[in-house]
């Protein structure tokens, strides 16, 4: 009987730009995600933008510029990347778990992962 391994957890291997304002994640599977940046700014998890109680989304995306961009990503740990905006917000932590599991591209958003 052979031991069973543990299923590897998708985790970044790049991390960079894509055009002038997205983001793109290349993971350790393969797959690259590409994440237009004011969709991931709206994405934000942070206690200003999600209510730490109820968990409900409080940010106003009219708030948000059209053109808002990442401005510097910062690595937290071996876990999570900190994103700079050009609307002059930086308190967001972004998990990788929470990254792939926003990641807009249509296999993702169809479940067929496999």
């Amino acid at each position: 009987m052979h031991p069973t391994r543990p299923v590897e957890k998708p985790i970044p291997v790049e991390i960079g730009r894509a055009g002038l304002h997205d983001v793109q994640i290349t993971w350790n599977d393969g797959h690259k995600s590409r994440y237009p940046a004011r969709q991931l700014r709206l994405l934000c998890p942070c206690a200003s933008c999600v209510s730490e109680g109820t968990g409900e989304k409080i940010l106003d995306p009219r708030t948000i510029p059209d053109d808002v961009h990442p401005l510097k990503i910062s690595p937290v740990g071996r876990y999570a990347i900190q994103i700079s905006w050009s609307d002059h917000h930086s308190t967001g932590i972004f998990s990788f778990d929470y990254l792939r599991d926003c990641c807009p591209c249509e296999v993702c958003r169809s479940g067929n992962t496999s």
